[in-house]
């Protein structure tokens, strides 16, 4: 009898456990999905009903439930209907409600946050975040944050980088929808080509992110996500005009196509006209290069990647750029390489395509498959220089992913990178005597395989993401990138993170540093160079808080980075030679910053930050600092927005340490230049005016007209041994006006 009865006890539990749905709430937001805490699950005509946590965890009765569907709901969340079926789990993803944008719940995501669901500490820019500013393309996206510091590398043709962990933009992956665009010889002026109209989120990670995307991204990720055509606006024209005369044009259009109109697709179209020529130091150099641009970028999406089904992303984009800066009376059609009038004129042309595509099977099974590839042809003049650059570029991934466990999910695959870049050197006068005329190769065969696990513990508090690749380099053999990382929630209001893990990347010499090219330095090659190769490692705390109706968060974070192999040009020991050569003595990053975030009333949204950098290497036993790196850097952002939305005020502050700078002192006595910088601050400020489709904005860059002096050295003598280009710390065009003009019809 006492058998009996076991059996019919353990029966009842048996069936009772299966009288139970267990699962988590997300709400989606563009790219990525947020946990949803605190929503609330129903069953379809019952008062049966759970919320969730503060992971958006819930268990929900199923006894006597006939109707399996469930209407899930949550602040911030489209209400939505799941059928249920005869499944015990359930991982559901709610479309974010943009009526509800302003709740205090997400208040502290109206403008740039850190992704809640990231296992890697990422700061999401949103559209938001980047209307504070013109924004005109994507090297102008961080005025209001401190993670990443664009960086001039050549002021004659404004040519920028951007620099994550106080470290040169060659080891930050830069992304477009994932898909690596930025490399090369599109480098040099690649984040400058797409405009500020196309972008709907920028995903900025530090230190080491996932071995899906590759073996680089040395010192972060920063991925530029494209607007998505299902969502866009129909219309969007935007019109901007600089107080030098520059002018920006932009036209996105959208639609749904197809029988089922299952296809949704954009086209965005881009144009630059030139300033006029613009001397405000009198150094006889333009303050700004002449840039004339044309882009037509066509984008197209089917179904989504979290559905069962195929789904599809395709993107075609092709930019023409001219770019002419120097001495105010170069003209680049009359005088190119001649010697008697000093100029830069870089013209290329890129097409490029890309496509994501895919099949989810199951909830467990899918298959993803990557590529893209560009093609660059490039035509500069350096003064006397004649460069000309083609490059081919195409990129291959293709991965399965597995749902193992409830809570497991394993991505695994293959990849292979191809580059092959041409470049081709010559003088049409050399009176200086360099030597490295002449045609350089640069190719890349690198196939891989990779692995990652993302593991969830303790119902989700706990992540652990660890993924392993090994790539196969045509010249140097195989290369292991081991990365792993970890986020653990400790309460809905602290969440710690850590990562570790190495990279390496290919050094392509003239694209990457352009100042070679436009100095008067000969060229010295010690060796061949190998990859760079680096190990970083970085913890990171996120706290937010609520208080009353305003939302806040503290975050802090410290990185390292060191590398085993890195190259730089030696600038120091020569002041008329540059050495190419591998430097594998002791070189180190070590960065911190702590930033503080405040939305008070939905209206008025506070930002600060402070950036620590030691930047450095070790030469026969002493610490010499990478040059251009402030050891202090300070931020501040204020943005206020009027009860009745049509008026938004937005001013951001950036105060800059002294900086290490390149040694002149073996130039004469009138070439040479003080060993560091002098602090200086900058302030930009706009004023937009809202209306229901269109928003008049006008602003100020650099306010108080802050110049470096003198920052071409030797610019009365161009053709000299000792001119020299790259010692620019600070703003060199002072005072900038702007207006612009936003119009838009919503879907």
């Amino acid at each position: 009898m006492r058998a009996v009865i076991m059996v019919c006890l353990w029966l009842v539990s048996n069936a009772a456990t299966g009288q139970v749905v267990k699962g988590k709430l997300f709400v989606q937001t563009n790219a990525e999905k947020e946990i949803l805490p605190a929503g609330m699950v129903r069953w379809v005509g019952t008062t049966v009903a759970m919320y969730a946590n503060e992971n958006g965890v819930f268990e929900l009765p199923a006894a006597g439930i006939t109707d399996r569907r469930i209407i899930a709901s949550g602040v911030g969340a489209v209400t939505d209907t799941i059928n249920a079926g005869e499944k015990t789990y359930l991982s559901i993803v709610l479309e974010k409600d943009v009526r509800e944008l302003n709740t205090v719940t997400i208040t502290d995501k109206s403008g740039a946050y850190i992704s809640t669901l990231s296992t890697t500490q990422t700061q999401v820019i949103n559209e938001h975040e980047l209307s504070k500013g013109a924004c005109c393309d994507l090297a102008g996206c961080f005025g209001t944050q401190a993670s990443v510091q664009p960086q001039t590398t050549n002021v004659v043709t404004n040519a920028q980088e951007l620099r994550i962990l106080g470290l040169s933009g060659v080891y930050n992956q830069v992304l477009t929808d994932g898909m690596p665009l930025v490399q090369g010889l599109s480098y040099t002026y690649g984040v400058s080509t797409y405009p500020g109209t196309v972008i709907e989120n920028i995903y900025v990670s530090k230190g080491t992110t996932s071995v899906l995307q590759g073996y680089e991204g040395m010192s972060g990720q920063i991925n530029m996500e494209t607007r998505n055509p299902e969502k866009m606006d129909k219309l969007l024209l935007n019109g901007y005009m600089n107080s030098f005369g520059e002018k920006h044009f932009n036209a996105n259009v959208s639609t749904a196509v197809g029988k089922n109109k299952k296809w949704h697709t954009m086209l965005a179209l881009h144009t630059v006209q030139p300033s006029g020529k613009i001397d405000g130091n009198g150094d006889g150099f333009l303050d700004l290069p002449l840039l004339t641009r044309y882009m037509a970028y066509n984008k197209w999406i089917y179904g989504s990647e979290s559905n069962i089904g195929s789904h599809a992303q395709i993107g075609v984009r092709i930019v023409n750029e001219k770019r002419v800066g120097g001495q105010t009376g170069y003209a680049d059609n009359e005088i190119e390489g001649n010697a008697t009038v000093y100029g830069q004129c870089v013209h290329y042309t890129q097409p490029e395509v890309y496509v994501k595509a895919g099949h989810r099977f199951t909830d467990n099974h899918a298959i993803n498959i990557s590529a893209s590839g560009f093609m660059h042809q490039q035509q500069s003049w350096f003064g006397t220089t004649s460069y000309k650059g083609q490059q081919e570029n195409a990129y291959l991934n293709i991965q399965h992913e597995w749902k193992w466990h409830k809570e497991h999910l394993l991505k695994y695959g293959v990849s292979y990178r191809y580059q092959e870049l041409n470049e081709t050197i010559a003088f049409t006068g050399n009176v200086l005597g360099r030597t490295y005329a002449g045609d350089y190769r640069t190719a890349l065969r690198v196939p891989g395989v990779f692995a990652e696990n993302t593991f969830h513990f303790a119902d989700d508090k706990v992540t652990l993401i660890t993924g392993i690749r090994a790539d196969k380099h045509q010249l140097w053999g195989t290369y292991t990138t081991p990365r792993t990382m970890v986020k653990y929630m400790i309460s809905d209001k602290h969440t710690v993170r850590a990562s570790a893990g190495s990279g390496w990347r290919q050094v392509n010499l003239f694209s990457e540093q352009v100042n070679l090219l436009a100095s008067s330095r000969n060229l010295i090659f010690a060796e061949p160079l190998k990859p760079e190769a680096s190990w970083n490692w970085g913890v990171s705390h996120v706290y937010k808080f609520n208080v009353g109706g305003s939302a806040g968060s503290i975050a802090a974070d410290c990185y390292n980075t060191r590398f085993t192999n890195q190259f730089f040009p030696d600038y120091d020991a020569d002041p008329t030679k540059a050495t190419i050569r591998n430097f594998e003595g002791k070189s180190r990053s070590v960065a911190a910053q702590i930033e503080a975030a405040l939305t008070i009333a939905k209206q008025l949204e506070l930002r600060a930050a402070y950036n620590y950098l030691d930047v450095y290497r070790e030469v026969n036993n002493e610490r010499v600092s990478i040059p251009f790196n402030a050891r202090n850097r300070v931020m501040a952002a204020v943005s206020y927005t009027t009860t009745n939305k049509h008026w938004q005020a937005d001013v951001n502050i950036h105060w800059f340490d002294r900086m290490r700078l390149p040694d002149t002192r073996n130039n004469p006595v009138e070439y040479q230049r003080p060993l560091h910088s002098v602090p200086y601050a900058t302030v930009n400020m706009q004023l937009t005016y809202k209306l229901k489709t269109l928003d008049v904005y006008a602003g100020c860059e650099n306010i108080a007209n802050y110049r470096q002096p003198n920052p071409i050295i030797s610019a009365s003598n161009p053709f000299g041994q000792y001119f020299d280009i790259s010692s620019v710390w600070g703003p060199t065009r002072g005072r900038e006006l702007y207006i612009g003009v936003r119009y838009a019809i919503k879907k």
